[in-house]
């Protein structure tokens, strides 16, 4: 389940990075390595 979890929140964050294109905001930009950092370890941890 864990894995399924890292994988689902490391493609969100890859989705919010791609929203940055368009004017985005700091918050967006915490957001996304939040997701990015914790989808990683929970995949590979």
């Amino acid at each position: 389940m864990k894995r399924l979890t890292g994988y689902t929140m490391f493609w969100i964050g890859i989705g919010i990075l791609l929203s940055l294109f368009l004017p985005g905001t700091f918050c967006a930009v915490l957001l996304t390595a939040f997701l990015l950092i914790a989808g990683y370890c929970l995949f590979c941890g």
